[in-house]
């Protein structure tokens, strides 16, 4: 009976947890900075082959509008948006090879010819399968594992399940990388506050620094459960660690999103920025927190630096005035910075709404905290009160031309203590600029049904016990020391 209802339960766990455990279990000795390009090579490698699988088999039916079609002609793939697959690249030929002792060999072959029939990949697609510290037993393990993704799911959801899986291993490799992580990913519930909050429903979307891309993909499915349409928003996007840009253009092709205005460069984007005259509509992003190193003594006079040139010591400050920069008019940024940052001398006229959400969310591990669906439907919420009734004597009213699903409208926003409070900037000026919620939302009001008295009397009774407790103690302890022999 325990032993069927442990089987049941091993059932029921999501599909890219059990993938994670067994991928994981593959890696050894093999630092997780090396091994994800290993593991989502081959996720992407199996996304492709099955997205061209799928349209060579309606290339070689040859019925209606494929009437007469070559299934090996490129242009046919071309035309749909699919990547072509030569053969020794075709997931069902590496299959084949999964037992050899040199099948690394061959998928670092497959890598290098799909780069060359695809332009828009190259330089992209890892080559590390042939290393000598990689397992050749564990890659074919790993090979097997990777194509039992999708299994028993129609051709066209495939897509979906190794979109989701890829993007569910990427979180977890920048857990197990500790602080390294954050270079490249964002946790995907933050990026969901922010795409929340934002709207993202048409426009311009910009990430300076995007990572893996975990922006862009948010941003469009948030598009596609609103009802709205994908080709409605395009982005943009750089990143400056080469790596990581990698895993953002087969993050975005693994999930059908043009990246083609997504750069890449050493210099990064203070140095060469690599969309100078964009006027953005939406910008969503998560820069490197208090970054000493970023040239800032060689940009002093940056015309970019509209409120006076940031600290050569920190970028906080550049990176805040690079967005402002690149946002149209009518604009709107989210963006992730550290604590220490929250300090700013801007003054003006209007008020800046503060919601403290350090007791929402749940831990996932003992480190890292995830806020749930709810938690962000209740930022979101406020905020977009706010904006509407406070907000909208300073700001630009929201639009979309979309429908906002699951928001009061009606709903007038009203500060609530220890949780959100609309602030005048004369009283941040009060003080001193310090930007932290804390600050200005309060305390929570306290239960009605609180007793100082009894709380108090009850606190006093265990601490005097705690006292005699002690007294006891000691005295034992000091005959104990009497009946030592010298």
């Amino acid at each position: 009976m325990a032993r069927a209802k442990a089987a049941k339960e091993i059932k029921e766990e999501p599909l890219e947890k059990q993938l994670w455990k067994a991928a994981d279990k593959l890696r050894k000795n093999i630092d997780a900075a090396e091994y994800k390009h290993v593991v989502l090579g081959l996720i992407f490698l199996k996304y492709i082959s099955d997205s061209f699988e799928e349209m060579f088999n309606k290339l070689q039916a040859r019925e209606g509008e494929y009437a007469g079609a070559d299934p090996e002609d490129k242009d046919e793939y071309k035309a749909e948006n699919v990547f072509f697959v030569p053969p020794e690249a075709r997931w069902s030929f590496l299959l084949a090879k999964a037992r050899q002792p040199d099948v690394g060999t061959f998928i670092d072959a497959a890598m290098d010819a799909i780069e060359k029939e695809n332009p828009s990949l190259k330089g992209v697609l890892p080559k590390v399968f042939a290393r000598q510290n990689l397992d050749p037993t564990s890659l074919g393990g790993l090979i097997d594992l990777v194509g039992n993704i999708a299994l028993g799911n129609a051709k066209a959801r495939s897509a979906d399940v190794l979109g989701h899986v890829f993007e569910y291993f990427l979180g977890e490799f920048a857990l197990a990388e500790g602080k390294q992580g954050g270079q490249f990913y964002t946790p995907r519930s933050i990026v969901e506050l922010l795409v929340a909050m934002l709207e993202p429903y048409k426009g311009r979307v910009f990430d300076p620094c995007c990572g893996s891309g975990g922006m862009f993909v948010q941003s469009e499915k948030f598009v596609e459960e609103h009802q709205g349409r994908v080709n409605d928003i395009s982005i943009y996007g750089q990143e400056s660690n080469q790596t990581t840009w990698r895993l953002a253009k087969m993050n975005l092709a693994i999930r059908g999103i043009d990246s083609s205005q997504v750069k890449w460069n050493n210099e990064g984007s203070f140095l060469n920025d690599a969309h100078k005259d964009l006027k953005a509509d939406f910008i969503i992003a998560n820069p490197p927190f208090n970054v000493s190193d970023w040239s800032g003594d060689l940009l002093r006079g940056d015309g970019r630096w509209q409120y006076g040139a940031p600290p050569v010591g920190n970028a906080n400050f550049a990176w805040l005035q690079h967005f402002a920069y690149h946002l149209n008019s009518q604009g709107k940024a989210g963006v992730v910075l550290a604590k220490g940052a929250l300090t700013s001398k801007t003054s003006g006229e209007g008020e800046i709404l503060f919601i403290d959400a350090r007791n929402l969310g749940h831990l996932i591990n003992r480190r890292t905290k995830e806020l749930s669906h709810d938690d962000i439907q209740k930022i979101a919420d406020t905020y977009h009160s706010w904006r509407t009734t406070v907000g909208a004597q300073f700001i630009a009213p929201e639009s979309s031309g979309c429908e906002k699903q699951g928001r009061d409208e009606s709903r007038p926003y009203v500060d609530v203590p220890g949780f959100c409070a609309s602030v005048p900037i004369s009283r941040v000026a009060e003080l001193d600029y310090v930007l932290t919620p804390g600050r200005y939302v309060g305390l929570p009001d306290e239960e009605d049904d609180f007793n100082f008295a009894e709380r108090f009397a009850a606190l006093k009774a265990e601490f005097e016990a705690q006292f005699k407790e002690e007294a006891v103690l000691n005295q034992a302890i000091a005959e104990n020391l009497q009946r030592i022999k010298p």
